[in-house]
């Protein structure tokens, strides 16, 4: 059985609501992470988090030796984040994957679970895009993304379990909680504005409720090798058009005590559509999705009602880009 568990950027969007469940699975876990927006995971004896970068390879082999299996999550993610330093992003995204896998199996790590991103279709206008959909990437960000997944294939073995989750795009609250994705965007809005704006409003977009994606990556570390093995796996089951979510939105927020929710409608360069199919892991491996997208509006509808994300405009730490800029990243 799989005990210690490394997680790159784990005290990100994600890695706040992964890195416990791990700790309450009963994994011995190390984040690893360089903490641009510091950490609220909890004080708990099997949780360790260091403050490193992934791209200084010879201090995070230190930190890979007696690992288990490396969830790797850390990225400078989303394609809005490119307004940063290009070399950032190269550098994080791509430069040092093939060496952080080189290291993890060298340090004798039996699972390498690469968190890739369906961003990687970029336009499609098939009625179903399965992993074998070619990649058409319209960003730098989904370039890089998807170039390291054969990468990963180079050094896959027996005693060496690679995989590949491409998930939908993530929605819901967490601890530290991104309001630059397109749900959470959306939902801040509609509760903290009263007027939903739209951006397009055509493009499909797959998204995820963010507990969905923690069971999906627990899955990883547990799925039989031979089901996983050199294996790439979307993940994102419900599919809606940018207008649609808006919708959605709008009904959630009303239903529970905002009345009377506008849209506003305007023009986007941002063209990424496409329509993700997510038959294989249903079939390979039993996942389904426990909740749907109006329950991460829900929660995080709740969220703001409750006070737990003040300041959702103003302040810049919800933000990567707004973050980073400040933090003069490089």
């Amino acid at each position: 059985m799989l005990k210690n568990v490394l997680v790159t950027g784990g005290a990100g969007y994600v890695g706040h609501v992964l890195v416990p469940r791990l700790l309450a699975d009963g994994y011995n876990v190390t984040v690893y992470d360089l903490l641009f927006f510091g950490s609220r995971l909890p004080n708990h004896p099997n949780l360790r988090v260091e403050q490193g970068d992934i791209r200084d390879t010879t201090k995070l082999a230190t930190y890979l030796k007696g690992q288990d299996a490396v969830l790797h999550l850390a990225c400078i993610s989303n394609d809005a984040s490119f307004e940063l330093d290009e070399n950032l992003s190269k550098t994080i995204n791509y430069d040092c994957f093939e060496p952080l896998v080189v290291a993890a199996r060298k340090a004798g790590v039996k699972r390498f679970v690469y968190c890739s991103t369906s961003s990687v279709y970029g336009v499609s206008d098939a009625p179903d895009v399965t992993e074998e959909h070619p990649l058409v990437p319209l960003t730098l960000y989904n370039k890089f993304k998807g170039m390291c997944e054969p990468l990963l294939w180079k050094h896959k073995a027996d005693d060496f379990t690679c995989v590949t989750v491409r998930p939908a795009t993530i929605c819901g609250y967490s601890p530290r909680t991104r309001l630059d994705l397109s749900v959470n965007i959306l939902t801040n809005h509609a509760v903290n504005k009263g007027v939903i704006t739209v951006f397009g409003g055509k493009q499909m977009r797959p998204n995820l409720h963010i507990e969905d994606m923690v069971d999906a990556y627990r899955l990883m570390l547990t799925a039989p090798h031979d089901k996983i093995h050199g294996e790439t796996f979307n993940i994102g089951f419900e599919n809606h058009s940018i207008a649609d979510l808006a919708s959605m939105v709008k009904s959630v927020v009303e239903t529970n005590g905002r009345r009377d929710i506008g849209i506003v409608t305007t023009p986007s360069d941002d063209n990424r559509s496409y329509h993700v199919n997510s038959d294989k892991i249903r079939r390979v491996l039993g996942y389904a999705p426990a909740r749907s997208i109006e329950d991460a509006m829900r929660d995080l509808a709740r969220a703001f009602v409750n006070h737990l994300l003040p300041n959702s405009f103003d302040d810049d730490w919800y933000y990567n880009v707004r973050t980073m800029k400040k933090l003069g990243a490089r």
